[in-house]
């Protein structure tokens, strides 16, 4: 593909309370919007007393993807990405869900945590707000969460995500419709308390400009300027005389607000107790409105994946600075993992650019447990890549990252292997394999470089061959190899070794 040519990519945002999908073309370092696809399905309504998803939620949410499958049929797999944010974090029965919604979108959908979808959030306002160069706080209000951003430009300095969203608050305040005017002041209080933690802070760092996106905060903008409360943006006063017009009203199914559509009004005093609170906290006077949001954001960030702007290596570099890695012997590891992999990835079926990624970061941050303790640190490394924010990642991502460091030394656990789904299992044993070998022939941490190694790929095997007589020079890698021959049967894969 040349550079001018004409690519496709698409974002699907699997949101608590509304689906998005946005379409776009990329060429000549350009993107163009083609297509934007909104369905109102309230997920978040169908999360029972137990945490699981009703069938009937599942169900709405199944028709949707399809709908959204056929439209990016055409499009390359890895050119669509598709995320689920607070609902999908939430219900206990989301696997069983996600099985069924990627036969029906036809791609897999990666749960990401609230502090992830807050950077992807300020990403897409960032790229919907022009010839702002000064500090900014983007307000996200959604089904089941909250994300409050402050940067400047496309550098973030501050976020957080709160699970106050206008579905779940909604649930707890106004479940029945009736809208009263002490449970919208509880409603308040209850945000200003979720604020409590971050309101110093967000204080001291400052803002020049309060900017909403999403649903709930365009429909108050389109609410307020109907009524002729606000001529730009949402003002305090504007908000407040709209809370004193639909505590009036005192009921969700009897509120005619000119902008407020049928499907939002059931949750929509949910979401302005949430926006009313923020305000309070926050003492805003005016909020601008930006149209970009979560799946703008993931568009750019997907399109940035593919044209060297991929946030994921920033992110593996900064822990690698964090945790004072080794970078000699990680490079060292890098060094040979990619040789390795280079030759094999077509016959093992890993020659995507995700398996190549997901070897080369492995192998980059694979000492990371050292910074804890020496003793078991593949277990500690594991722990920290499987817990840690990490810009970019998806839990899923990290999940299989986190996996990969368990995996590089020592047994094979295959009790965690086999938890993998199986669409994906083999894929990883072959990359796991990659980096322990990379690892066993640099565990002399010399400076040297290793001699061109010859690696031949089988159905479920590999055949290392070295340079004349440079295993019979170097015993300690003979042995090492030995040892790890053994552990892979494990694998049910076999390594083999020969030097002339």
């Amino acid at each position: 593909m040349t550079k001018d040519s004409v690519e496709t990519y698409a974002g699907v945002d699997l949101g608590s309370n509304s689906f998005h999908m946005i379409v776009a073309s990329y060429a000549d370092k350009h993107i163009q919007i083609v297509d934007r696809i909104k369905k109102m399905i309230t997920l978040a309504s169908g999360l029972d007393e137990n945490g699981n998803l009703s069938e009937e939620s599942m169900m709405r949410a199944i028709e949707c993807l399809e709908e959204f499958g056929q439209r990016i049929r055409e499009i390359p797999h890895v050119n669509v990405r598709a995320v689920g944010t607070n609902t999908l974090r939430q219900a206990k029965n989301a696997k069983r869900f996600l099985t069924r919604a990627r036969k029906a979108l036809g791609h897999p959908i990666e749960i990401i945590a609230g502090r992830e979808e807050a950077r992807l959030i300020y990403l897409g306002v960032a790229h919907s707000v022009y010839d702002d160069t000064g500090k900014r706080l983007i307000i996200d209000i959604g089904g089941g969460s909250t994300e409050l951003i402050i940067g400047k430009g496309f550098d973030i300095y501050k976020m957080e995500s709160f699970y106050i969203g206008c579905v779940n608050m909604t649930r707890r305040y106004f479940d029945s419709g009736t809208i009263l005017a002490k449970n919208m002041q509880n409603a308040i209080l209850t945000v200003r308390q979720e604020l409590e933690t971050i309101e110093a802070l967000y204080k001291d760092v400052g803002w020049d400009k309060a900017i909403g996106s999403s649903g709930t905060i365009l429909t108050i903008n389109k609410i307020v300027q109907n009524k002729g409360w606000s001529s730009n943006g949402i003002t305090h006063a504007a908000l407040k005389t709209l809370k004193k017009e639909v505590t009036d009203t005192g009921n969700s199914n009897l509120l005619e607000l000119p902008g407020l559509s049928s499907s939002r009004r059931p949750s929509f005093a949910g979401g302005l107790a949430v926006l009313c609170g923020i305000f309070e906290t926050f003492d805003i006077k005016e909020l601008g409105i930006s149209e970009g949001a979560l799946r703008e954001g993931l568009l750019y960030d997907l399109i940035g994946r593919y044209h060297d702007q991929d946030i994921r290596d920033y992110t593996i570099q900064e822990l690698a600075q964090r945790y004072s890695i080794d970078s000699e012997q990680s490079g060292r590891v890098k060094k040979t993992a990619a040789m390795l992999f280079e030759q094999v990835a077509d016959t093992w079926k890993i020659n995507q650019h995700a398996n190549q990624k997901f070897l080369e970061w492995g192998a980059h941050i694979h000492e990371i447990g050292l910074a804890i303790a020496h003793t078991q640190y593949h277990r500690h490394g594991a722990y920290l890549i499987a817990h840690s924010d990490m810009a970019g990642f998806s839990r899923q991502d990290q999940s299989i990252l986190a996996l990969l460091i368990r995996c590089h030394r020592r047994k094979y656990p295959l009790e965690e292997i086999i938890l993998v789904p199986e669409e994906e299992r083999d894929k990883l044993i072959r990359l796991i394999i990659l980096l322990r070998l990379a690892i066993v022939l640099n565990r002399s941490r010399l400076y040297a470089s290793l001699p061109r190694i010859s690696a031949i790929a089988k159905a479920s095997s590999i055949n290392l061959h070295f340079p004349k007589k440079w295993l019979d020079n170097n015993p300690l890698t003979r042995t090492d190899l030995d040892i790890e021959a053994g552990y892979m049967k494990a694998s049910r894969y076999t390594l083999e070794y020969d030097s002339e």
